[in-house]
């Protein structure tokens, strides 16, 4: 938030729905600007930054450097490579994103055919439940969520509730430097708004707006 810059962001939006919701003020699309940010960046921040070190160190596993995957783990006990791609929830995957993981996976396991080791695949999304449609379901991975991916990786069945026990009162400890920063961030946004798009007297200016985003 400390880095976001209005022009920029209004390059990326839709004028014209911002008028068709009759918003009237800069605070009101700063405001929507800011909570648009804020949503689609939590959970892949959160995923990178919470989710992901936390499965690398309950494994024993260690961060991957193929594209696509997350971590993986040797067993050399059962002459075993698992490649796994750790995701937030299970709503992260289109049609043709899925399809890119796949060739990920597909990539990866050429390595593991070189070192001459059997290669086991999946998906672990961190929260939610994984129902199996039987329908057009990749046989090179399983997918696994919730109880079912922590229980995977730990061997322990109470480990997906253990997590939120752990995280104990810090949440608590950064509450109020992140209200500190998105209060800024807002008061800055709107004076940057009304400078550039904004009439003398006050009102938005939407044909400079729009042709901002969309004119030469």
């Amino acid at each position: 938030m400390d880095t976001l810059d209005i022009r920029k962001v209004i390059r990326r939006k839709n004028p014209y729905l911002y008028r068709a919701k009759a918003m009237e003020s800069a605070s009101e699309i700063v405001e929507s600007v800011l909570s648009a940010f804020v949503t689609s960046s939590e959970e892949t921040i959160f995923g990178n930054c919470f989710f992901e070190p936390i499965a690398i160190a309950v494994s024993g596993g260690n961060k991957a450097l193929a594209e696509g995957i997350d971590l993986m783990i040797q067993d050399d006990k059962n002459n075993t490579i698992y490649a796994i791609a750790v995701k937030s929830g299970p709503s992260v995957f289109n049609a043709d994103s899925k399809k890119r993981q796949e060739q990920n996976f597909m990539a990866a396991s050429k390595l593991a055919q070189q070192a001459k080791a059997r290669f086991e695949a999946y998906i672990g999304y961190c929260y939610g439940k994984k129902k199996d449609s039987g329908k057009g379901k990749p046989k090179m991975y399983q997918e696994l969520a919730g109880k079912q991916f922590w229980a995977e990786l730990t061997g322990d069945e109470d480990f997906y509730v253990k997590i939120i026990t752990f995280m104990g009162t810090m949440p608590e400890q950064y509450v109020a430097s992140y209200k500190e920063s998105y209060n800024k961030a807002a008061n800055r946004l709107i004076r940057e708004f009304s400078n550039s798009f904004c009439k003398e007297d006050g009102g938005i200016d939407w044909e400079k707006l729009v042709e901002f985003n969309s004119g030469d």
